[in-house]
């Protein structure tokens, strides 16, 4: 079906380049109108002025007439008025003649305007100014001169009243012609305009009526639609794509249905692979023991494929062999004989060795072939490696007694789903590993805090011992006493020593504050020696995670057991700054001490390396100053650093 629609207007050009020519024509058009209403405006103005200016003449020629004649009756001269009263006139003629444009002034440029003021300004030079300049410079015929100017002034009058005439006889005509200019510029926009909607109507909303009514009938499935193609611009261009758009619809329509069906059934399928995928994401995912997983994996493994037993196997890369970790669906007897076997031996080894997806059906292979599967009733399996990136962890096989066969998206999953059980496997013993890391960077600094403390006063106890021994073979009373005295007091440091220890080890963030549990930390000192700390906690920043959190605790603890024994302070404050960075401030009014200085004792220098390396398993920096006003410890953990909490 074909929409008929009246002939195309200038179609062979491009839309855009007709609609800037109409837009720069109408533009123009009315530029030049508008300059020229402008102009004849401006010349309005000017002449009015000019009428203005001219009327101005007769005034002060007939008040220059009046000076004399009042100059004869008194027989006084008065030249300066006479003078001030000329300078005006000549000023007024001067300006008739040059015009100004800032007012405006200006004498219509018509041939009878400009031969009248030449007139005009003529009779003046001529007949009347020679006889006022005489009776400015006082000369002697006074009289007469007064009289000649009085004679020629009703004729001065009569050359200005007829140049006001002219001037607004040449106005008149300049009126009429900007009231036409005006209506020709509404007649010519209003034809503009109709012009401007019909070739619009043309161009644009009649190609587009077009192509809404081909839309709408290839809404009503009428793919027969035919739009007409008119000239080569972009609606051209938009008809001949939409008949290619019908043309191919109605060549598609017919095989829709079979094409939707087919679609659906894949996108089915798709989905079923995505949940089952997510499935084991999510599973594997969750925290558990490894055998814990394997046996999950393969729970749902053999429910998704609909098989009747399956195995996991962990490759042991030291030795190449794999260990049946779990199975379903297997004999005793099965289980016992391929507990463990070398990569490569069977046709699982053979799938780890490859590292190739591989589906085998018992009845094409060599009969005289031994293949404990078969044996078990089973007449096709499915095997496929565990990976993570290129390293093999091991091996999963799924077995089926009535023989299946896997399609492309079935021996996509199932090889993907490998994939995300080595991730889970690797993930375990990662975890495993950081563990024991932990615990293994731990057990060292309390092997430091034990050997800083314990261990050196325990030494200490040993040398008074053999001294105490020595006195009492030389029976030296006095050395016993006071080598007891110093054992006392050595057990008692030792004892707290131990104390404190066993407190900071036992120390936990029961509620994830680290100020309050600095504070507990500070009461606890306080107690013990008497020492006040201050705490003040700034910023809005986001909380440390409890990691982080044990860290800084750890390390003021151990800045607060340094200054306990050796600072003899009698004042601690510790500031923290929690915004785009964390900082953390101890400072003490004591002793201070010089870190380099060999009169530190080890056990200090200890102390303030273990806070150092607290502070680098955080990613901070520590700085400790010192002078004879006491010692700062500062700990700064950057933005970038920062773990969420």
């Amino acid at each position: 079906m074909a929409i008929a629609w009246p002939p195309s207007i200038g179609r062979n050009y491009k839309l855009g380049v007709r609609l800037v020519s109409v837009s720069l024509a109408g533009l123009v058009f009315g530029l030049s109108m508008v300059l020229g209403t402008l102009w004849l405006s401006w010349a309005l103005e000017g002449a009015a002025a000019a009428i203005n200016d001219t009327g101005s003449l007769r005034m002060q020629s007939v008040r220059l007439g009046l000076t004399l004649n009042q100059s004869s009756a008194s027989a006084q001269t008065d030249p300066d008025v006479i003078r001030v009263q000329l300078k005006r006139l000549n000023q007024t003629l001067s300006n008739l003649q040059i015009g100004d444009p800032q007012r405006p002034l200006r004498l219509p440029s018509s041939q009878l305007v400009q031969e009248q003021f030449v007139r005009m300004n003529a009779f003046w030079s001529v007949e009347m100014e020679p006889a006022l300049q005489s009776v400015i410079n006082g000369e002697q015929d006074r009289p007469r001169l007064i009289s000649t100017y009085l004679l020629a002034l009703p004729k001065f009058v009569e050359q200005v009243d007829r140049l006001v005439y002219q001037i607004e006889l040449e106005n008149s005509r300049t009126t009429t012609y900007l009231r036409g200019s005006q209506l020709a510029l509404i007649v010519l926009m209003l034809v503009g305009s109709i012009a401007i909607i019909y070739l619009l109507y043309g161009w644009v909303i009649r190609p587009v009526q077009a192509l809404q009514a081909g839309i709408t009938q290839m809404t009503a499935r009428n793919f027969s639609v035919q739009v007409p193609v008119e000239g080569r611009d972009e609606f051209g261009e938009l008809a001949s794509g939409f008949n290619d758009m019908a043309a191919q619809l109605k060549a598609l329509y017919g095989e829709l249905e079979e094409r939707v069906s087919q679609k659906t059934l894949e996108l089915a399928q798709q989905n079923r692979a995505l949940s089952t995928l997510y499935d084991f994401s999510s599973y594997l995912s969750h925290p558990g023991e490894l055998e814990q997983r394997c046996q999950g994996f393969l729970k749902k493994l053999v429910e998704y494929f609909g098989a009747d037993g399956g195995t996991v196997r962990i490759l042991d890369p030291r030795q190449n062999n794999l260990h049946l970790t779990v199975h379903q669906g297997l004999s005793a007897s099965f289980v016992q004989e391929e507990q463990c076997v070398h990569a490569g031996d069977c046709l699982c080894g053979d799938a780890v060795a490859t590292g190739e997806t591989q589906l085998h059906d018992f009845r094409k292979l060599p009969v005289e072939q031994r293949y404990l599967c078969r044996e078990e009733g089973f007449n096709s399996i499915a095997i496929a490696q565990i990976t993570n990136g290129a390293v093999a962890l091991g091996s999963y096989t799924l077995h089926f007694v009535s023989p299946r066969e896997f399609s492309g998206d079935d021996r996509r999953l199932f090889d993907s789903v490998g994939q995300h059980l080595g991730v889970a496997i690797e993930n375990q013993r990662l975890l495993a590993r950081t563990r024991e890391l932990a615990v293994s960077q731990e057990r060292n600094l309390v092997a430091q805090g034990l050997h800083d403390s314990i261990a050196q006063g325990l030494n200490f106890l040993k040398l008074q011992v053999q001294m105490l021994e020595d006195s009492l073979r030389r029976k030296e009373d006095g050395e016993v006493t006071e080598s007891l005295q110093m054992i006392q007091t050595g057990l008692r440091e030792s004892y707290d020593d131990v104390r404190e220890l066993l407190l900071n080890f036992r120390i936990k963030l029961e509620s994830g504050d680290l100020t309050q549990a600095l504070h507990q930390a500070a009461d606890r000192f306080t107690r013990q020696t008497a020492i006040p700390v201050v705490i003040e906690s700034n910023g809005q920043g986001a909380p440390l995670p409890a990691e982080q959190q044990l860290q800084l605790l750890f390390i003021a603890q151990e800045a607060l057991s340094n200054i306990r024994k050796h600072a003899k302070a009698n004042l601690v404050r510790i500031t923290i700054y929690n915004q785009h960075d964390f900082e953390l401030n101890i400072r003490d009014n004591g002793c201070g001490f010089e870190y380099a200085s060999a009169d530190v004792g080890k056990e200090q220098q200890v102390g303030i390396t273990i806070m150092k390396e607290r502070a680098a398993r955080l990613g901070a920096s520590l700085e400790v100053f010192s002078s004879s006003t006491g010692t700062q410890i500062r700990l700064r953990l950057e933005q970038k650093a920062r773990v969420a909490a």
